[in-house]
C-alpha cells in the first residue's frame, strides 16, 4: 500500500536554496502523529510537516492512517501497537526502512528517526543517497561498540547529553527537539495539584514523584498508559484523593493537565537524552521540578523555567521556590528556546551540509 511515490529524478538540488527531496522515515508502530503516546512519531510529524511548510519536498514512510501534508509512503494500513499479528516487529520495521532505500536515488537525503536502534547503519554503505539517523534513546556502551562498526555514518545528536554517549560516533550536529508551541495554552492561574506524566517505569521516576508529593501534602495527578509496572508498583500508591490516576492523555487532556499543575514533577532516575514533557509543560507556563539526571539541565533554564536539584529533599525544600517562578515568564522561554521552526531550520541547515558534502565527494 502506498500513496504519492516520489518522481523519480537523479539529479541533486540546482542551487544551495532549491527544495530538497527527503525520505524521512517514521517508525512504524502507531500512526504520525500519534493520536496519544509516541514521542517519536510525534517529533517525526513535527519535523515533516514543518519541513513541508519550509518549501521541502518530503515523502514520509509511515502507517496509512498517518496524517501529512507531506507525500505519504505506506505499505502497512496500520502499525504494529495495534495489531498483534505484526511480528516480529522489526521486520516491519526493517522493511518500511528498506522500502525508501529502494527510491533512494528518487531522494536527496534519507533521514531514520531510530525509536530503538538505528538499523538504517546495515544500509549506510548500500545506499546511493545519504542518510541520517536520530536516535531517541540514551544508548548503551555494548550498543556505541556495535554501531562503531559504522564510523562514518552520520548522527544527528537530540542533546549535548546525547552526543557525549555516541562518543567516537559521527555525530554531525546537536538539534534539541522543537514542539508546536501554539498548540500548548498558555494559564496563568493553576489548580492545587503537582502533574507526573510520563511512562511507567523505574527510570521515569514515578515513585520519587509520589514521594515529593506525599512530603509536601499535596495532590498527585498521574498520566500515562496503564502497564505491569503501574498495576505491581504504582497501583498500591494511588487512592483517588491524594494520588490520582487519571490514564494515558491525548493532546487536548495533556494540555489541560499541564496548565492546572503547580509544577511538573521530573525525578529522573535514568539518564534521558531529552525530556520532552518538560518543554511540553513549560510551554503552558508550568515551572518544573526536575533532578539533575541526563540532559535536564539543557532543557531547564535554572531560576527561569524551574529549578534542577540534586536529590529529593532539596526537590521537596525547593518546591515553594518552583511555585514562586513568573509562569508568563516561563511560557515565553519555551516558545523562544523550544519552537518548532528553530529546529525545522536546524536540521534543513544539517541535511544541506551532508548533500553537500557527498555531492563533493562524488565530483558533483
Amino acid at each position: 500500500m502506498s500513496t504519492d511515490r516520489p518522481a523519480t529524478s537523479h539529479q541533486p538540488p540546482a542551487t544551495s536554496d532549491a527544495p530538497l527531496r527527503i525520505a524521512h522515515i517514521a517508525p512504524v508502530a502507531t500512526e504520525v502523529p500519534p493520536l496519544k503516546s509516541g514521542s517519536v512519531e510525534l517529533m517525526t510529524s513535527l519535523l515533516t510537516e514543518g519541513l513541508v511548510a519550509k518549501g521541502q519536498d518530503v515523502t514520509l514512510f509511515a502507517t496509512a492512517d498517518s496524517k501529512t501534508k507531506a507525500k505519504l509512503h505506506a505499505i502497512y494500513k496500520q502499525g504494529y501497537w495495534h495489531d498483534e499479528n505484526m511480528w516480529p516487529w522489526e521486520l516491519y520495521e526493517m522493511l518500511n526502512l528498506a522500502a525508501a532505500v529502494e527510491l533512494a536515488r528518487d531522494f536527496d537525503i534519507i533521514h531514520y528517526e531510530a525509536a530503538y536502534y538505528p538499523m538504517s547503519l546495515a544500509f549506510a554503505r548500500l545506499s546511493p543517497t545519504p542518510m541520517v539517523q536520530t536516535l531517541h534513546h540514551s544508548p548503551s556502551e555494548a550498543e556505541i561498540g556495535l554501531w562503531s562498526r559504522y564510523p562514518e555514518a552520520p548522527f544527528v545528536a537530540i542533546s549535548n547529553e546525547q552526543a557525549r554517549l555516541l562518543h567516537g560516533l559521527n555525530v554531525i550536529g546537536t538539534v534539541l527537539h522543537g514542539i508546536d508551541t501554539d498548540s500548548f495554552t498558555f494559564q496563568a492561574k493553576p489548580d492545587d495539584y503537582l502533574l507526573f506524566l510520563g511512562r511507567f517505569t523505574d527510570g521515569k521516576g514515578v515513585l520519587q514523584a509520589i514521594e515529593v508529593a506525599k512530603r509536601v501534602g499535596m495532590r498527585l495527578i498521574l498520566a500515562a498508559a496503564e502497564d505491569e509496572y503501574y498495576r505491581d508498583k504504582v497501583a498500591p500508591h494511588v487512592d483517588g484523593t491524594r494520588v490520582i490516576y487519571y490514564g494515558e492523555a491525548d493532546h487536548p487532556a495533556k494540555v489541560k493537565l499541564y496548565g492546572g499543575a503547580r509544577a511538573l514533577l521530573y525525578p529522573i532516575q535514568a539518564r534521558e537524552p531529552f525530556g520532552l514533557v518538560l518543554a511540553e509543560a513549560m510551554a503552558c507556563g508550568t515551572p518544573v521540578a526536575a533532578l539533575d539526571r541526563g540532559a535536564v539541565r539543557e532543557v531547564v533554564d535554572e531560576g527561569v523555567t524551574g529549578f534542577v536539584f540534586q536529590d529529593l529533599e532539596e526537590m521537596v525544600n525547593g518546591l515553594p521556590r518552583v511555585f514562586d517562578l513568573d509562569r508568563r515568564r516561563v511560557r515565553e522561554r519555551a516558545v523562544m528556546r523550544f519552537g518548532v521552526e528553530r529546529m525545522v531550520d536546524e536540521y534543513i541547515a544539517v541535511y544541506r551540509r551532508l548533500v553537500a558534502a557527498h555531492g563533493a565527494s562524488h565530483g558533483r
